[in-house]
C-alpha cells in the first residue's frame, strides 16, 4: 500500500479465496498470494459386507408379525437386533453362533426386564431384614402427618422402594394383610410381628423357588397371582393318539402325552370332515377343530395342512354365521398367507372385503383395497368384492342386489349378514322416487327376492302391514305413506352392526 496524503491506494484482490484472519498481515504483504483450500479426503466405498443365511433369517424373525410383543417397542427390539449381531461380529462368531435356536431380540428384552425385576424385588427384600435386624421399625414416630422436610431421600431408600414406603414404620408386609375390621390394624410393633415373620418367611420361599429360573431365558416367570401357561418355551413333540379331543384352555405348559403329532392330526383332520357331512353338528366340530389348532400352535407346525385345516374352520364358520370364530381364523390365516404355505389367499382376501362391507370399517378397508396387487383385482372373487363395495358406495341397488345372487365361493354367507340392512336402504330409496304405489313383483326383481310371497314376507317383518295393499292387479306397497316409515327403519338397521370377534 502506498500513502498519498488524503487517499490511501489498495491493491485489488486478485483471488476469490477469503482470507483467513491469520494471516492478515502476510496478506498485506504479498497480495498476490492465494490461498490454497485443503484437499478433502476421498471417500473411498466400503465393500459390501456378505452376512451369513443364518443371521438373514434371524432378522426375518425377528421382524415376523407373528413374533411382536406388544410390550417391546419396535425401537427398542431394532436396538437389541443390531446389539447382537454387533457383538457376535466384533468377536467373528458369526459363523458359530447357532442363530436358529438364538433368543430372539423382543424375547431377550423381556428376559432382561424380567431379571431385573427379580433384583429389585431382591434388594427390596435384603433392606427390609437388615431394618428388621436392627429393630428400626419399633421406632413410632411422634405423629402420622409429616412435614416434607422431615424425610431426606439416601440411596438406600431410594433402591429399597418409593418415599410413600419409606416414610411408613408400620412393616412392610403388613399393606397386603386384609382385615375383617379395621380396628385390628393397630400400629402395636408387638401385636403385627408373628403375622411380619410369617409374610417374610413365605416370601423368602417364593424367591427360592424362582431362583432356578433366571438362568434360563426361555423361561418368563409371571407376577401375577393366576398361573398363565408358557407356550413360548418351545415347541412340543406330541405323543398321543386319540383322533378326537376336547378342546381345554391351557392353563401351564402343555403335556406331550396329551398332544398329537402331525400324522395323528392329518387323520384328524379326515375324520372330521366325514363327521361333518354325515352328523353336521356344529357345537361338536368347532370343538374339535379348536383342540386341532390348539396341537398345531403348541407344536409350531406351519405348513400347507395347517393353512387347510383354518380354511375349513372357517369356512364351516361362516356357513353357520359364527362370526368370532370365523375370524380368530382369518387373522391366522393372514400370517399364513405371508409365508407363501399354499391354500386360497385370493378366496379369504375376497370374504375379508365383504366382512368390512359389512361392519362399515372403512379405515380398514381402504387398507385392504392399497395392498391388492393388479393379479389380484383380476381374480373373481376378488372382483366381485370389488363391485359389490362399489355399488354400495354409489348406491346402485340394482347392480348390487344382481351381484348377490351370483355371489361366487361362500360370499354369499356374509352378504347375508348385511343384505337385509341393504334392502331397506334400497326400499327408502323406492319410496323416494316411485310415488304413490309399485308392485310387489317390482320389488321382488329390483331387491334380490326369488318370489313375491319371500317380498311380502320381508315387509311384514318390518312392521310394514298396513303399507301393503291388494288389488286387482295384485297387491301394492303404498310407497307415499310408507317413505317416513321405512326410513327409520334403515336408521335403526345401520346403527346395530355386529362387529363380534372383528378382526
Amino acid at each position: 500500500m502506498q500513502s498519498n496524503g488524503a487517499f490511501t491506494t489498495v491493491t485489488p484482490r486478485r483471488s476469490f479465496m477469503r482470507v483467513q484472519h491469520a494471516d492478515t498481515s502476510r496478506a498485506h504483504n504479498n497480495p498476490t498470494t492465494t490461498v490454497t483450500p485443503a484437499a478433502k479426503p476421498s471417500n473411498a466405498g466400503k465393500p459390501k459386507r456378505e452376512w451369513p443365511e443364518a443371521v438373514r433369517q434371524y432378522v426375518q424373525r425377528a421382524f415376523a408379525p407373528e413374533n411382536n410383543e406388544p410390550s417391546v417397542s419396535r425401537q427398542d427390539m431394532e436396538i437389541k437386533l443390531k446389539q447382537t449381531i454387533s457383538d457376535a461380529a466384533e468377536a467373528n462368531d458369526l459363523l458359530h453362533v447357532d442363530w436358529k435356536n438364538l433368543p430372539l431380540p423382543q424375547q431377550t428384552i423381556l428376559y432382561e426386564r424380567e431379571k431385573e425385576k427379580e433384583q429389585r424385588e431382591n434388594t427390596r427384600h435384603i433392606s427390609t431384614l437388615s431394618i428388621q435386624d436392627t429393630n428400626i421399625t419399633s421406632i413410632a414416630p411422634p405423629s402420622r402427618k409429616r412435614k416434607s422436610t422431615d424425610w431426606e431421600p439416601t440411596a438406600a431408600d431410594t433402591e429399597s422402594g418409593p418415599p410413600w414406603r419409606a416414610t411408613n414404620h408400620r412393616n412392610v408386609f403388613e399393606e397386603r394383610i386384609s382385615y375383617p375390621d379395621k380396628r385390628q390394624r393397630q400400629d402395636t410393633p408387638g401385636k403385627g410381628s408373628s403375622k411380619f415373620h410369617y409374610s417374610l418367611d413365605n416370601r423368602k420361599n417364593r424367591f427360592e423357588d424362582r431362583q432356578p429360573s433366571l438362568l434360563s431365558p426361555q423361561t418368563f416367570s409371571s407376577t401375577k397371582n393366576s398361573p398363565t401357561p408358557d407356550i413360548d418355551q418351545g415347541p412340543v413333540v406330541g405323543r398321543c393318539q386319540d383322533l378326537e379331543k376336547r378342546y381345554f384352555r391351557l392353563t401351564s405348559a402343555p403335556n406331550p402325552e396329551t398332544v398329537r403329532p402331525l400324522a395323528v392330526l392329518e387323520k384328524t383332520l379326515d375324520h372330521l370332515k366325514r363327521k361333518w357331512k354325515k352328523e353336521n353338528n356344529y357345537g361338536y366340530i368347532c370343538d374339535q377343530f379348536k383342540s386341532l389348532r390348539q396341537d398345531l400352535t403348541v407344536q409350531h407346525i406351519k405348513t400347507e395342512f395347517t393353512v387347510n385345516v383354518y380354511e375349513i374352520h372357517a369356512r364351516i364358520a361362516l356357513e353357520k354365521g359364527d362370526l368370532g370364530e370365523y375370524n380368530q381364523c382369518q387373522t391366522q390365516l393372514r400370517a399364513l398367507y405371508s409365508q407363501n404355505l399354499g391354500g386360497h389367499p385370493t378366496e379369504f382376501k375376497a370374504y375379508r372385503i365383504l366382512y368390512f362391507i359389512h361392519t362399515c370399517n372403512r379405515t380398514d378397508m381402504n387398507d385392504v383395497l392399497a395392498d391388492l396387487t393388479s393379479a389380484e383385482k383380476r381374480d373373481a372373487a376378488i372382483k366381485h368384492a370389488l363391485d359389490a363395495r362399489s355399488a354400495l358406495a354409489l348406491g346402485n341397488y340394482h347392480k348390487f342386489f344382481r351381484l348377490y345372487l351370483d355371489t361366487p365361493h361362500m360370499g354369499a354367507y356374509l352378504m347375508d349378514m348385511f343384505v337385509a340392512r341393504e334392502r331397506l336402504a334400497a326400499l327408502s330409496n323406492i319410496c323416494k322416487s316411485y310415488k304413490p304405489d309399485v308392485k310387489l313383483r317390482f320389488l321382488a326383481e329390483e331387491l334380490g327376492f326369488e318370489s313375491d310371497d319371500e317380498s311380502a314376507r320381508f315387509v311384514l317383518d318390518h312392521g310394514g302391514q298396513v303399507f301393503l295393499e291388494e288389488r286387482v292387479d295384485g297387491v301394492r306397497l303404498l310407497t307415499g305413506k310408507a317413505l317416513g316409515f321405512f326410513e327409520e327403519a334403515k336408521d335403526l338397521a345401520f346403527k346395530r352392526v355386529d362387529i363380534k370377534g372383528q378382526i
